[in-house]
C-alpha cells in the first residue's frame, strides 16, 4: 500500500509573475491527508482556498487559469507540475498575487524547495484510479489530442509539431515519475517569436526576460521588434544564435519544447484530483486541451466511484455461517434472509443470501416470471444491520430489532433465482442508545440492485 505525502517543513518563494509582472511571494505548507493541492490567496480578505481542480478552469491562455467566486490563479501548471513529480500528494500554497513566480520558466526551482522542505509519508492510503480502457479527447479546431490507455505506472508520452523548421517534430517520454525531476523538471517555457510580438503588443508577458522564456524565432527580425524585445529584456544587444532561438540562453536539450509541452501535460492532470494508472499520450498538446480531458477523467472518475462495486472473495470461511446467525438474530425460515457475515467491522458489516427458486415467496411473485420483492430485500439488508447493532451488546439473544424509519429506497435492478445478493451496510453515525442508523447496499452480479438509509433500535425482550 502506497501512502499519501506531505511536505515536512513549509517554505517560501519569491519571484515575478510572467503575465502580471508583479513580485509575489508563495510559500508551501504542510497539508492534511486528502487535502490534495490548494492555493490560499493570503493577500484577499479572508484569504480564500481555491482547489486545483479541473472544474474551475476558466481560461487557457498562455496558462491555465483557475477561478472560483472570483477569485483567480494564473499559470498553475508548472507549481502542480512540481509536486506530482516530487511525488507529493497533499500541499497548500499561499500567494500574494494571483500569479505564482516564474523562476526560470520550468519547475526546477519549485522541485528545489519542495527536496529542501522535506518530504514525508501519512498515515492514509493513496487513491490510484486505475485505467482499464482508453479514454481520450481531441480537439477538432486544431488537431490536438491526448488519451490514456492501461499501464502499470504512470507514463505520459507528449509529441509536439508546430510546422515550423525552427523546432521541428519532437517527442518526449516520461516512463515513471521518479524521472520527472531529472528529465522533464528543468524544460523551460517557449514562445515564438510571432505569439511573443502579439504579447508583448498587448501587456501580457511584463514579467518575461531572456532566462525563463525559449523564444524560437520563426520569422525574420524587424528593425522596430529588435528595438522592442531590448526595451522588454533590459539588454543593450539581442542577436538569433544559429539554432534559431535568442541569444543569452542554452537549450537543455535537443527536445526541451516537447519536455516542457509534457511538463505541462503533468501539471495541468494534476487537476484531475486522483492519482492515474495508465499511460497518457498527447498528440500537440496545450493547456485547452490538456484541461478538457483532466475535466472529462474528473467526471468518469467520480462517476465511478460513486457507482464502485465492492469486491469480496465470496468463498472464504465466514465470520458467521447460518448456525452462529441464528443465534444471534431472533428470526427463522422462511424469513432469515441472510446466509453468511462475511466481513465486520465497529462500523460496517457485510452479509450475504443466496437467492434460490426455493424461497417461498416466488410463489405468488410472480407465477411464470419470479422476481425477488423489493421489501424483503430491504428486510434482508436490515437484519444484515441487526447483527452489527446487536454485535454491540453482550447478551445479543436477549434483544430485538425494530424498524424506526427508513429513507431514500432506490431499487435499480430485479433480483432473480439463482443471483447471489451482498449486502454492506455502513454506520452514518455512532450507535448510540441501542439506536443505529446506517446507509445499506444491496449488490448482485456486480450491480448495485437496491440501497436505503436504515435507522433501527434494539430492544431487550419482555
Amino acid at each position: 500500500m502506497v501512502k499519501q505525502k506531505t511536505i515536512q517543513n513549509e517554505i517560501s518563494l519569491t519571484g515575478v509573475g510572467l503575465h502580471t509582472g508583479k513580485e509575489v511571494k508563495m510559500t508551501f505548507k504542510p497539508a492534511p491527508i486528502n487535502n490534495g493541492y490548494t492555493f490560499v490567496r493570503v493577500d484577499l480578505e479572508g484569504s480564500p482556498v481555491i482547489e486545483a481542480d479541473a472544474n474551475y478552469v476558466v481560461n487557457t491562455q498562455r496558462g491555465t487559469n483557475l477561478e472560483k467566486l472570483g477569485v483567480k490563479i494564473q499559470t498553475s501548471e508548472h507549481v502542480l507540475a512540481a509536486f506530482v513529480g516530487c511525488d507529493v500528494d497533499n500541499v497548500i500554497i499561499e500567494l500574494n498575487e494571483s500569479e505564482p513566480p516564474i523562476m526560470d520558466g520550468s519547475s526546477k526551482f519549485f522541485v528545489e524547495a519542495i527536496e529542501k522542505a522535506g518530504i514525508v509519508e501519512q498515515d492514509a492510503p493513496r487513491n490510484y484510479y486505475v485505467v482499464k480502457e482508453v479514454i481520450s479527447f481531441m480537439d477538432e479546431a486544431t488537431g490536438s489530442e491526448i488519451l490514456v490507455m492501461p499501464a502499470d505506472d504512470y507514463q505520459v508520452t507528449a509529441m509536439v509539431d508546430f510546422g515550423t523548421k525552427v523546432v521541428g517534430t519532437q517527442n518526449a517520454t516520461m516512463k515513471n515519475i521518479s524521472e520527472f525531476k531529472t528529465e522533464i523538471a528543468d524544460a523551460r517555457t517557449f514562445s515564438f517569436l510571432h505569439e511573443l510580438e502579439t504579447l508583448l503588443d498587448n501587456g501580457l508577458i511584463k514579467g518575461g526576460d531572456l532566462n525563463n522564456a525559449i523564444v524560437y524565432v520563426d520569422k525574420e527580425i524587424s528593425p522596430k521588434t529588435m528595438e522592442n524585445l531590448k526595451v522588454a529584456f533590459g539588454k543593450e544587444h539581442i542577436s538569433v544564435k544559429p539554432n534559431g532561438i535568442l541569444d543569452n540562453l542554452t537549450l537543455h536539450y535537443p527536445n526541451e519544447a516537447a519536455r516542457h509541452k509534457l511538463l505541462d501535460v503533468v501539471g495541468d492532470l494534476a487537476l484531475i484530483g486522483t492519482r492515474i494508472k495508465g499511460k497518457v499520450i498527447a498528440n500537440k498538446p496545450g493547456h485547452f486541451v490538456n484541461t478538457q480531458f483532466a475535466k472529462k477523467m474528473s467526471k468518469i472518475i467520480k462517476i465511478e466511484q460513486r457507482n464502485q462495486i465492492p469486491v469480496y472473495d465470496l468463498h472464504k470461511e465466514p465470520l458467521m455461517d447460518i448456525n452462529k446467525i441464528m443465534t444471534m438474530l431472533p428470526h427463522r425460515p422462511p424469513f432469515l434472509l441472510v446466509d453468511k457475515i462475511i466481513e465486520m467491522s465497529d462500523e460496517h458489516v457485510v452479509g450475504l443470501k443466496n437467492v434460490t427458486m426455493n424461497e417461498d415467496f416466488f410463489v405468488g411473485h410472480f407465477p411464470g416470471a419470479p422476481v425477488m420483492p423489493g421489501v424483503l430485500i430491504v428486510e434482508a439488508m436490515a437484519q444484515t444491520g441487526g447483527i452489527l447493532i446487536l454485535s454491540s451488546v453482550p447478551d445479543p439473544e436477549n434483544y430485538l430489532t425494530y424498524f424506526m424509519k427508513i429513507d431514500n429506497v432506490k431499487f435499480k435492478h430485479k433480483v432473480l433465482p439463482g443471483d447471489t445478493l451482498v449486502f454492506k451496510c455502513d454506520l452514518i453515525s455512532p450507535i448510540r442508545r441501542g439506536i443505529c442508523h446506517m446507509q445499506a447496499n444491496a449488490y448482485a452480479n456486480g450491480k448495485l440492485v437496491a440501497e436505503a438509509e436504515l435507522m433501527a433500535q434494539i430492544a431487550k425482550k419482555n
